[in-house]
């Protein structure tokens, strides 16, 4: 026999079982942007390395132009270990900043409208509010990378944020 207490939970949950009552994984949030962050950098590097015969350090050079300034960009276009600790310092925060919106955006949605709302997310919000509204005004040297490889791999870093996100959730139910 059910209880009210039984018929009231059960009227909190989804088809899936989640929980809906349960407040936003801000810890999560900021963990799946970092994960998010790291595919990123790693897929960006790669793709521009071996798709475009450019350097992979070229984006991390421009990253850290953002603090550093100009006199950092490539050429040359080598690794340096402070240029790579000051990118991936502004990278994380930026990263997890994302993840916290976009965990709370994707909190209550089903696994596969989280992912396509990550890679819209990644799409709309990150790639074209940052390298078409911002990089012209503040940090003009970025879209010089306004390709296909910065679309693609904005897309991912969107999907996998909410991939991470919600796998915890759920599994932490």
């Amino acid at each position: 026999m059910a209880t009210q207490h039984d018929t009231i939970d059960t009227a909190h949950r989804t088809h899936r079982g989640t929980d809906m009552r349960t407040s936003i994984r801000w810890g999560t949030a900021v963990w799946a942007g970092i994960v998010g962050g790291i595919v990123f950098m790693m897929l960006e590097m790669l793709l521009v390395w071996l798709a475009m015969g450019q350097s992979p350090w070229g984006p991390p050079r421009m990253i850290a132009a953002m603090v550093l300034g100009k006199d950092v960009l490539p050429p040359p276009a080598t690794f340096s270990a402070p240029i790579m600790m000051v990118t991936m310092a502004i990278h994380m925060m930026a990263s997890a900043a994302y993840g916290l919106v976009l965990g709370a955006i994707v909190h209550r949605m089903g696994k596969g409208a989280a992912l396509a709302t990550g890679a819209v997310f990644g799409l709309v919000a990150v790639y074209f509010v940052n390298f078409h509204v911002v990089a012209p005004m503040m940090f003009p040297w970025f879209t010089e990378a306004q390709n296909w490889v910065s679309v693609l791999t904005h897309v991912v870093f969107g999907a996998v944020v909410a991939a991470v996100y919600t796998a915890s959730r759920d599994r932490r139910g």
